[in-house]
């Protein structure tokens, strides 16, 4: 019983994120820490693109982490140094791009995609739901004669 609760433990342990923060990478200051990794994970790897700079090992991540902290330390605030990186590499570096006209579409996109998909179902069940086409006189009496 207890090697299976190791186990299970183990287990739980490997599926938790991992940072991928370095040690040399982190401020002295906590508050300015904090604020790097609050930003860090608001921004996206442009290598694996699934990940937030803080979880990824990439180069390229690494390179921005301490770019961020570089701007944090010569006193950016969290927006100069999003609007930096968005000037530099465009709005795919935001893991959560912003709200405006230019991504609206990428946004209601979801909710146009249900609606239509609603709209399909709705029309195929409620031709489900016609009137049985009536029988013919000739079809009414082949059916009295099988029964």
């Amino acid at each position: 019983m207890k090697k299976l609760a190791l186990a299970l433990s183990l287990i739980v342990a490997l599926m938790l994120p991992v940072a991928a923060v370095q040690p040399d990478e982190v401020l002295a200051d906590a508050a300015l820490e904090a604020r790097a990794r609050a930003l860090s994970l608001q921004l996206r790897c442009m290598v694996c693109q699934n990940q937030s700079i803080d979880d990824s090992d990439a180069p390229l991540a690494r390179d921005l982490r301490i770019l961020v902290r570089e701007r944090l330390k010569a006193g950016d605030s969290d927006t100069q140094i999003r609007e930096f990186l968005v000037a530099r590499y465009g709005q795919f570096v935001l893991l959560e791009p912003e709200k405006n006209r230019r991504t609206a579409l990428l946004w209601l996109a979801p909710l146009i995609v249900l609606l239509a998909g609603g709209l399909v179902l709705l029309r195929f069940f409620s031709r489900r739901r016609a009137a049985p086409i009536p029988l013919t006189a000739a079809e009414k009496k082949r059916l009295k004669e099988l029964t």
